[in-house]
């Protein structure tokens, strides 16, 4: 239960280059890397609940793991996919709806730091989160 907890943003790295390569135009790219996220974890089990809240929105999301769901990301982009647990590091794999272009995410707790990594199309982002 190590991601349970909310966690801040605290840094990006390669954020604005992998939301190009998602086709975010330069207006949201720019807000984007602003954002000031915070994300809420709870697991249980399998189950886990997360509320994500920004600058731009608050959203509740439920998946377990396994099991596919539907998520949009902040900019409209609608995805399909799972999270699995791999160790002690949640691994994604979500296909886009308007193009069937696969994007991959992993979430690792690191210390005091919840890793957050991005790989779309090559290229690869990181979002760091504290406690």
């Amino acid at each position: 239960m190590a991601f349970n907890g909310t966690w801040k943003i605290d840094r990006n790295e390669n954020y604005e280059k992998f939301m190009e390569a998602m086709g975010v135009n330069t207006m949201k790219r720019k807000l984007g890397a602003h954002d000031n996220l915070k994300i809420t974890f709870q697991q249980d089990g399998k189950k886990f609940t997360l509320k994500e809240s920004s600058n731009f929105r608050t959203i509740d999301i439920e998946f377990t793991l396994g099991v596919d769901f539907e998520y949009r990301l902040a900019d409209g982009t609608e995805l399909t996919g799972s999270w699995n647990m791999e160790g002690n590091k949640l691994v994604g794999t979500f296909t886009r709806k308007d193009n069937g272009k696969v994007l991959k995410a992993n979430r690792e707790v690191i210390g005091d730091e919840l890793v957050q990594t991005y790989i779309y199309e090559g290229v690869e982002a990181k979002r760091i989160f504290k406690r």
